[in-house]
């Protein structure tokens, strides 16, 4: 049957098609926009609490790693060329260990010109000795003359006056003498400056200097260390307490850890210390329900060796019992 165009009508057949199509376009679109509702494994696996506080009152909390001496964050006195960088990530160094040092031609050339006064000025002084005593004795002898028509006033005043000037550029040379060994001794101190040493014993946690680099002198405001280390036997872990928990938490009462992501590897550790001071937080989980405007009680526990189970900087979850909970 032919389509008569003709009789064709806008209202009674062409708008009712339109509608159609578009209740089916409709359709399909609400369709495609469903969430997928296909059950999968998470991507990380959740924290859980430790057995033994699964039916207990508990504290929980996020840590983060550190050593136990706090982490070390070195830089230099001094600027200039790095000559000689001595350690790398993953050194163990003892105390007074060089780690890396600074160009010191500029300050070696200073001490050079320093000793050299300092010859200068004891032979100064050798020279002032001699004149002085020469000075004294003729002064003396002068003196000592009975017949006072022998030796003149004059004289007598000259050699007073010699006298005097020997002493004066005795004082002189001494005075330089001093002064040239000071600036020895602060060449010396800087040349010290120069060649920076670990403060402690300990690991090398970062290096980010290299051979050659020029350094400026670390001037705070973000400024990146040139060298982290640290006391990582053994390791401790500050776990951050919301300051509405910290109440209810047991006071020396040990504490259940995890990797973050592996909760199954659960170790016990040992309570070190709380701080007394009570501050912002500023250790994020990058959950999206984490409150970031709360300020925290940091407890300090120390982990045991669990052969590289936990690292420095790696985020934790922690169980501790809460306070009139069954220990």
């Amino acid at each position: 049957m032919a389509l008569d165009l003709k009789n064709l009508s806008f209202s009674r057949q062409i708008l009712p098609l339109i509608a159609v199509v578009g209740l089916l376009a409709a359709v399909a679109f609400i369709l495609a926009g469903l969430p997928d509702r296909e059950l999968s494994e998470p991507g990380r696996e959740p924290p859980r609490a430790p057995e033994q506080l699964a039916a207990e009152a508990r504290v929980a909390g996020s840590g983060v790693v550190e050593p136990s001496s706090e982490t070390i964050q070195i830089g230099s006195a001094l600027s200039g060329l790095i000559t000689g960088l001595y350690v790398q990530p993953g050194d163990r160094v003892g105390e007074g260990d060089l780690l890396f040092t600074v160009d010191d031609r500029a300050v070696r050339a200073q001490l050079r010109e320093a000793e050299a006064a300092i010859a200068e000025a004891r032979a100064a002084i050798a020279e002032a000795e001699s004149a002085r005593n020469t000075a004294a004795s003729q002064l003396a002898l002068y003196r000592n003359v009975e017949d006072p028509a022998a030796v003149s006033r004059a004289e007598v005043i000259r050699a007073e006056g010699e006298a005097t000037a020997a002493g004066e550029r005795l004082r002189l040379a001494r005075a330089r003498l001093d002064a040239a060994q000071a600036r020895a001794g602060s060449a010396r101190t800087e040349i010290a400056r120069l060649k920076v040493r670990a403060p402690i014993a300990g690991e090398i946690l970062a290096v980010n200097i290299r051979k050659g680099e020029y350094v400026s002198t670390m001037g705070g405001g973000g400024a990146q260390p040139f060298i982290e280390m640290g006391q990582t036997s053994p390791l401790h872990v500050r776990i951050d307490i919301d300051e509405e928990q910290a109440p209810r938490l047991a006071p020396g009462a040990p504490a259940t850890v995890s990797p973050r992501g592996a909760s199954h590897k659960q170790v016990e550790a040992l309570f070190v210390r709380a701080e007394p001071l009570v501050v912002p937080k500023r250790s994020l989980t990058n959950s999206a329900a984490e409150r970031v405007d709360v300020r925290v009680l940091q407890v300090i526990y120390q982990l045991p060796e669990t052969n590289g189970l936990f690292r420095v900087g790696q985020q934790v979850d922690a169980y501790i019992a809460a306070e009139g909970a069954d220990q």
